[in-house]
């Protein structure tokens, strides 16, 4: 969620009346949140024009393909459509206000190639150990991180089902265990991931039960889109589908409003 806040933040910059708002400008804006791009096409829909010095504007839409919010790690398609946006011009630099709140569509797919291909990567693989310790009890969590995870590798799946594969070592150790992961994936009421019917198996010997279900509910717990994106930002998904061997689909429902203002501190 951090990511969205951030590129909702450019979208709010490309209407400030002090920024350029030419659609080439407005690309060049988005394309700054990226580490590099293939495709990218932004349009600023504005009429009549003169409303951009008022901070408003009536549409953004920006269609991106072959997108990398880190070199490791490639988005395959991200569409945005905004409602109309509406800005305090007053608000000025960091102070940005919302006349009203910035509410936007989102598309996202996901390759099956393209994940893999971030597993691959040593800094994409330890933020996802820390995000899967981090649905875990503190004693459990800790366990996780005394192994390394290796050759992982997702397989999409149908009925809306991944496997994942991966060796786990022991740190300072040389035997490897072959951990097999295999859920369904489903929101609950838009905004928490569940897991449906998950099965693991450790060197082809199925985890017991009672296992998997504080894992499940644990990973329903934590990722909570509420609790992720913070008091201003709220995030619904809509969609997420899983077509087998090729991609996965999300489609979701962005809104910001301005933060709350900080509490004055009393003077001494």
């Amino acid at each position: 969620m951090e990511f969205l806040t951030i590129f909702l933040s450019s979208l709010i910059a490309l209407v400030s009346p002090a920024g350029l708002v030419l659609d080439r400008v407005a690309e060049n804006a988005v394309r700054s949140q990226f580490k590099s791009v293939e495709q990218l096409q932004v349009r600023v829909d504005n009429a009549p024009s003169y409303q951009i010095v008022q901070g408003k504007a009536e549409k953004v839409r920006i269609a991106g393909r072959g997108l990398f919010p880190l070199s490791e790690f490639r988005i395959a398609a991200l569409d945005v459509e905004t409602d109309p946006i509406d800005i305090n011009p007053r608000g000025g630099g960091k102070g940005l206000k919302l006349d009203r709140p910035l509410q936007a569509g989102v598309h996202l797919v996901l390759t099956q190639a393209d994940i893999n291909r971030a597993l691959s990567s040593p800094t994409v693989t330890k933020r996802l150990r820390d995000l899967g310790a981090s649905a875990l009890e503190d004693s459990e969590a800790q366990q996780v991180q005394r192994y390394d995870f290796l050759n992982p590798q997702v397989e999409l799946l149908p009925n809306n089902r991944i496997r994942a594969k991966a060796e786990l070592q022991e740190q300072g150790q040389s035997d490897r265990l072959q951990i097999t992961v295999e859920s369904g994936l489903a929101v609950v009421a838009g905004k928490r991931l569940q897991l449906v019917e998950p099965r693991i198996s450790v060197n082809g010997e199925a985890v017991p039960q009672e296992i998997l279900d504080p894992i499940a509910k644990g990973v329903t717990e934590r990722f909570d889109l509420d609790q992720l994106a913070g008091p201003a930002v709220t995030a619904r998904v809509l969609q997420l589908k899983v077509v087998p061997e090729q991609q996965i689909d999300i489609v979701a429902f962005v809104r910001a409003e301005t933060p709350p203002a900080s509490p004055a501190t009393p003077s001494n």
